[in-house]
């Protein structure tokens, strides 16, 4: 599939994006992807936080605190590869 975007830039944007090759498909559509991976790593980490704040109770380990983070790390990983 396939859309056509039209922009409304100021000139001297306009200008300096064509002279470095950001008006490019391609281009355009590699600084879309990255993004969406930053708009959702930083979701990811919003909802990490909401769980920290959620939790009640003892502190955590040091240990428990690693795990949690290999725990988000695993699920990003996966989550990477499945869309490939």
């Amino acid at each position: 599939m396939s859309i056509t975007i039209e922009l409304d830039l100021p000139e001297d944007l306009a200008a300096k994006a064509r002279a470095k090759g950001l008006l490019q498909s391609e281009v355009l559509s590699e600084l879309l992807e990255r993004e969406l991976k930053r708009r959702q790593a930083c979701e990811d980490f919003g909802a990490l936080l909401k769980q920290l704040h959620s939790v009640t109770g003892d502190e955590m380990t040091q240990e428990e605190i690693q795990a949690e983070i290999d725990a988000v790390r695993a699920e990003r990983r996966a989550r990477r590869e499945g869309g490939r």
